[in-house]
């Protein structure tokens, strides 16, 4: 993913140097937007229309990485998503905070459509 928001980045430094404990989730939930989100939030989540974020697991990190390792599909139904623009990473199911997000070439969902992330193609890594 290109980029953990700030949310993340706060809770990271302050585990790390300040000894805080870090919110945990017992899934994290894959989004869709159809307008980019930034570090700091916004962008446009999809709704309506069938969708609702997928949880996502995710395999154990190595080398500072890790891959999902379950396909994750949306499917359109009773209406269009639109321009799927870009992806998130959230800690809820609904609401809760994006923990980190990434723009995807753009594609057009219509109703009946189907967009899928294969196992693998979803990564994320501390650089």
């Amino acid at each position: 993913m290109s980029s953990f928001t700030d949310y993340l980045e706060d809770a990271v430094l302050n585990y790390v140097f300040r000894n805080v404990g870090t919110p945990t989730s017992t899934a994290v939930h894959l989004a869709l937007f159809t307008s980019t989100p930034s570090d700091a939030g916004g962008g446009t989540e999809v709704s309506g229309s069938g969708y609702a974020r997928q949880a996502t697991a995710f395999d154990a990190s190595s080398g500072g990485a890790i891959t999902n390792t379950s396909a994750e599909s949306f499917t359109a139904t009773g209406g269009a998503f639109g321009d799927v623009v870009a992806i998130g990473i959230f800690d809820a199911a609904t609401g809760g905070n994006m923990i980190a997000w990434d723009g995807i070439t753009s594609a057009t969902v219509a109703d009946g459509d189907t967009i899928t992330f294969p196992i693998g193609n979803i990564d994320i890594s501390l650089t």
